[in-house]
């Protein structure tokens, strides 16, 4: 096999190498890939996970930027024929592209905090084409997505990610599982796209609306922070009371009001 200088990781990436073995066979047993499933792994860095995706006879689509790992990876796993590359920047890449006829893709991957949040709703985007999703992300940014009603983390990000998605928190890892160790703990979600949404709204563009209205002042109360697009009458008709603040309004009165937002656009 080709020898290679190490990989010094590159600060503008966000590069932070998984190397605890505890904590991949952790991952491994969490993703639990079978054989005929079609998995995509975003920024596999050194292969610190590839291998054991590999091992369960899976198809593995990786998706890497960073040039400088393409011929680390190639030497390591391109001569498996269940293998393939694609060089270039996952905020931009079609995964549907990769899709054949009657399969959904299983994607996982170690985000870096910069793209972490863009990169979720680009795939939600193309969630009909998947199954599920496993991110080693900050731990806060995990927080954020499973917090439910009324907890401190519950906010925009987390109730946009559940309206399409499962959000579970499966468990944390801390800073010395890398080389180099980050400045904070980081953790493990499984987002797995709803069948069919339990909360469908009208006009999604009017849910993104209220959530980003009412959490921009997330301590005042609805009939303050939605009143450039609903007035009190209008959100007490969605059946919520304008003197709650946006914590202690769940997904599905957050559905109602932009519901409501989206008749009175349409002069309902």
């Amino acid at each position: 096999m080709t020898e290679f200088a190490p990989h010094r990781a590159r600060k503008r990436f966000g590069q932070n190498f998984l190397h605890d073995h505890g904590v991949i066979n952790r991952i491994l047993r969490a993703i639990h890939p079978r054989e005929g499933q079609h998995l995509v792994e975003i920024g596999p860095g050194q292969g610190a996970i590839t291998s054991g995706l590999l091992a369960g006879n899976t198809r593995l689509d990786v998706v890497e930027l960073d040039h400088d790992l393409h011929p680390i990876l190639l030497a390591r796993f391109g001569h498996n024929p269940l293998f393939r590359l694609h060089k270039g920047d996952a905020l931009k890449f079609d995964f549907s592209s990769l899709v054949e006829a009657g399969e959904k893709l299983r994607i996982v991957g170690n985000l870096p905090y910069n793209i972490s949040t863009p990169l979720m709703f680009h795939l939600l985007d193309q969630a009909e084409d998947v199954a599920d999703m496993h991110f080693m992300l900050q731990k806060e940014v995990v927080q954020r997505l499973a917090a439910q009603v009324g907890e401190n983390h519950y906010g925009r990000l987390g109730i946009m990610v559940q309206y399409r998605c499962q959000v579970e928190h499966l468990f944390d890892v801390g800073p010395g599982a890398f080389n180099p160790p980050p400045k904070v703990d980081s953790a493990i979600v499984r987002l797995t796209p709803h069948a069919s949404l339990p909360h469908p709204a009208k006009d999604l563009s009017c849910l993104e609306r209220i959530v980003r209205e009412a959490f921009n002042h997330r301590r005042k109360t609805l009939r303050n922070t939605l009143k450039p697009l609903l007035d009190s009458s209008a959100i007490e008709a969605a059946g919520i009371d304008p003197g709650l603040r946006p914590e202690q309004i769940d997904l599905a009165g957050f559905v109602r009001l932009a519901n409501h937002l989206a008749d009175q656009e349409r002069g309902q």
